[in-house]
This record gives C-alpha cells, structure tokens and sequence, in this order.
C-alpha cells in the first residue's frame, strides 16, 4: 500500500500541482536570500536525484521508529493508570496514589521541551537522522529499565526516585522523536505530497498506542491481578529491548534528508538554531505549542485518565476497558490518514480548525458517555475523542514544519509540538482528578472545550502552509 501510494508521488513526478506555476509565498522568517531561495522549475528537493530516494523505506523508516517510541511513551502512562499506584505508592489514599502516579508520568512532558533544545540544535546543526538514532536509544532503554525497577516494597523511598529519574529520560528522549520523525517524511517529500509523507509518522502514535494496549491486554486476561501487580506489567516494557534494536536497523539504513543537505552545502545551517529561532519565529512557536494543547488534552485524558477513572471509580472491567482502548485507535488512525491526505489538497488549517471544532462538542459529551457504564457507549466516548483527536493532529506533521526555515526547523517543530504537550497532557491528567473529585463531569468536559476554543485560536491566527516552498 505504501508502496503504490507513494511511488507516484515520487520527487520529479507529476503531482497536482504540476500544471500551476511554482510560486513561493512570503516566509514568516522574512525574505531569503537567492541562494536559497528555490529556482523555478527547481525540485523542492534537489539534491540527491530522485531515483536514490526510496519513498517504502522513507514511509516505513519515519513510522516505525515513531511507533516503537510512543508504544515506550504510552506504556507508561497506561501502567500510571493501571498498576504504579499500588506498586510504588502504596502508603497513600487510592486518590492520592492516582494522583502520585500521574505526577510522575506529568514529568515527562515538563522535560519533553527541555529535551528539544539540544535535540534541535543538533538536528539542525548535525542532520536529522543522527538525532533520531540517539532518541530511539535513549527512550527505548529507560523504559525497558522501568521493566527492572523494583517496588515500593523493595526499595522503600527509592522506588518512585528512580521510576521518575526514568520517566525524565523518556521525556528527554521523546522531546526530539516527532520533530525529527516528520522532517525525515516532509523533507524527502515532493511539493503537493507532504502532508501524505507526514501521514505516515503521524500513524506512529496510534499504532504504538494499539501494541501498548494490546500487549497489556493480552496480560491482563491470562493473568490474575495479583501475578500482574506483582510481575506481568512489567513485561511490555521489557519488550522494548527488542523494538530498540529493531529501530536502530531500519533508521541507520536511511540517509540525510535533501533539504538539510542542501542547505549544509549552501551552508545556511545555523550556528544557533534555538536562539534564532526564539529570535526570529517567537509567535509561531507559541502559537504552534497553543495549537497543540488539544491534542495533548483530549487525548491523554481520555485514554490515560480515562483509563483509570472508568477501573477504579466506575468499575468497569480491566480487560473491558483495555479492549475498548483498542477499538479506539482505529478511530484515531482514521482521523489522522483522513485529515493528513486531504490537506494536501484542503490546506492544513482548514482540517486542523475541523478537528478543534469537533473537540469543543465532544469534550462535553465524553464524561457523560464514560458515566452510563455502557460499553457499547464508552466505545462511542473513547472513538468519538480519538477522532477529532486524529483530524487536528494528522496535518501537524506537515503543518509545523512549514512554519519555520530550514535553518531552524527541527528546533521550531519540535519545541513547539512538546511545548503544547506542557500544557494539554502535563497539566491535564493533574487538574482533572481533582475537577471530578470536587465538580464532577461537566467541570471536566468544560476544560476540555476550553482547550479546545484555545487550540482553535491559535490555528486562526497562523497562516496556510500548504503552498510554501520547504526552504
């Protein structure tokens, strides 16, 4: 499939766009210069000739290494639901421990743009793919240490100190994994096809999120609660040993995108991408974090408070509730492929725009449907989230990147992707136990609207992308 969909968007191919004259629309970082400003007639990604890029290895290069980190990502935030309450805070109320668990896994999203800082910097200084080499190596070994730590009741103190020491290195690993998952997609991709190639990476989380649960779930029917309180959640993250080195071999057999080779020859890599970039893009940067901050919210505190909420206060069976996580990815996958393919032809922020409107609705309507207990009706809930949650996110991987130069690109997508991650799932799964705990369910479903009327601003007051030239 990705094969036959990609081969024809090959750079040099007729696409769409071919019959209309190039046309390059003003950058926000201001005029650039004429030697690197594209020809017209020029490829976008001149460099290698057309024929040495492979658009399967590409595609499949950029989405399994995305994947393999967020299943590292999401195993986490799923055991913080699940087991880490018990297992390292087991001195605490049930509500106390809830909140203890989620405070560690907000940890990572408070280190997640701290770690985009030197991660852009040497995505735009050294190259993108060395980058995402180091990323996958430090994010897949702390979370297959999480699988060795032992508890509360071996450790005492220590236990949670080294379960967030861990859970900070996956955050510093995953700050820089998504800006660079894209740009290695976006920036091989022919003009009228990117947000196509940058459906692929943007498959990543989903299908990460899909093993995560699948192999907890898996667990959890085969095991009594007490085997998989005392051992049986600590093998998916066991597992990431493996997926690690599966990464590590198809990433290090893909070489350097054209753009940021282009532009090492022309040599307009910045010396300091990240003070340029503050210097030069501050508004894009902070509207591309408000863009974001739906995305973040709607999803984790569906999936990961939402988790919790409906086991432990609501009763709903573990297994249940992991089956239906499950059915929940098809609808984010949908939305994504949905969202990203045509914004090629809608334009990014027309999509994005869609997919806030959407969350404002249905973030009023999730805890209602969570509430009736129902299967059929939390599937409705968690299907419904997961898919205005895909339609906002699916053009991001294309949408931010062409906010910013070249120069400084792998900084301004991932800073500002991470940086909305700050504010949609760090503060989320903190805020919202304690919203249900003191207002109930309508006080949860107004925040969510409420980060959705916020994400939906910010897009407003940025620009369409589609048109512009990768420079």
């Amino acid at each position: 499939m990705i094969d036959d969909t990609l081969s024809s968007a090959e750079p040099g191919s007729p696409g769409p766009e071919s019959s209309a004259p190039p046309h390059t629309p003003p950058h926000p970082r201001g005029p650039v210069s004429p030697s690197v400003q594209e020809r017209p007639g020029t490829p976008e990604a001149s460099g290698p000739p057309a024929a040495a890029v492979n658009p399967r290895r590409v595609a499949f290069a950029s989405f399994i290494g995305n994947a393999i980190e967020l299943y590292d990502f999401f195993l986490y935030g799923m055991a913080a639901a699940l087991v880490f309450g018990e297992v390292f805070f087991p001195d605490l109320s049930p509500l106390n421990a809830t909140l203890a668990a989620f405070s560690t896994h907000a940890v990572a999203f408070l280190a997640r743009p701290i770690g985009s800082v030197p991660v852009g910097h040497f995505g735009d200084r050294v190259g993108r793919k060395s980058v995402l080499v180091a990323s996958l190596l430090l994010m897949g070994l702390s979370t297959a240490l999480v699988g060795l730590l032992p508890g509360y009741a071996t450790l005492g103190d220590w236990a949670p100190v080294l379960l967030v020491l861990l859970r900070l290195l996956q955050g510093l690993g995953i700050g820089g994994e998504w800006g660079g998952a894209v740009l290695l997609a976006v920036e091989h991709a022919p003009r009228g096809r990117r947000g196509l190639y940058a459906a692929f990476p943007q498959l990543g989380p989903p299908v990460g999120f899909a093993a995560a649960t699948g192999v907890f779930w898996l667990l959890s029917s085969s095991l009594d609660d007490a085997a998989f309180t005392s051992w049986g959640w600590r093998v998916p993250f066991l597992l990431s040993f493996l997926l690690v080195a599966v990464g590590l071999v198809v990433r290090l057999k893909i070489s350097e995108t054209p753009v940021f080779a282009r532009a090492v020859a022309q040599r307009e890599a910045s010396r300091a991408p990240v003070t340029e970039l503050i210097r030069r893009h501050p508004r894009e940067l902070l509207l591309g974090a408000g863009a974001m901050a739906v995305v973040y919210g709607l999803f984790y505190t569906s999936m990961t408070y939402g988790l919790s909420y409906t086991t432990t206060t609501l009763g709903v069976e573990r297994d249940t509730m992991l089956a239906l996580s499950l059915v929940a990815c098809l609808f984010l996958a949908a939305g994504i492929w949905v969202a990203a393919t045509r914004s090629d032809r809608q334009g990014r922020r027309r999509l994005i725009l869609a997919g806030c409107g959407l969350a404002t609705v249905w973030g009023l309507l999730l805890f209602p449907l969570l509430d009736t207990e129902r299967p059929a009706l939390i599937a409705l809930a968690l299907g419904g989230a997961l898919f205005c949650v895909g339609v906002a996110s699916g053009p991001m991987g294309a949408f931010l990147p062409e906010l910013f130069h070249a120069r400084v690109r792998y900084s301004g997508a991932a800073l500002s992707y991470n940086l909305g991650g700050v504010l949609g799932g760090g503060l989320s799964p903190l805020v919202i136990p304690r919203l249900q705990t003191g207002l109930g369910s309508v006080s949860i479903g107004c925040y969510l609207s409420a980060l959705a009327v916020l994400s939906l601003s910010c897009v407003l007051a940025l620009p369409e992308t589609r048109e512009r030239e990768l420079v």
